[in-house]
């Protein structure tokens, strides 16, 4: 089995994620190449809550400038992880909201 900080690299928090939080449903930058089921079995054993949905993306590289050099950011992966309601929210967002 992987490591679970492994499979979760960090939190992305935007104001639309922020509303989110509301409603139990955290937002992460997950490792390209991880599933639903690695990425629901990694927010459980990290922050010790019961996750109940997890919808995942895969957010396309954009072409960016600097001067006269072209180039892409990377390609990057974002999941949606949705807490059940007897859960816990989690502490690392509280500051956020």
């Amino acid at each position: 089995m992987k490591d679970p900080r492994d499979i979760i690299k960090r939190p992305v928090i935007t104001e639309r994620t922020a509303e989110y939080m509301g409603d139990l449903k955290y937002a992460f930058e997950v490792d390209i190449r991880a599933n639903k089921t690695e990425i629901k079995q990694a927010v459980e054993s990290i922050f010790k809550v019961k996750v109940t949905n997890v919808n995942t993306m895969r957010v396309p590289a954009k072409p960016k400038r600097y001067g006269r050099y072209n180039g892409y950011t990377t390609e990057w992966k974002k999941a949606i992880v949705t807490l059940s309601k007897d859960s816990k929210a989690l502490e690392f967002f509280e500051s956020v909201e």
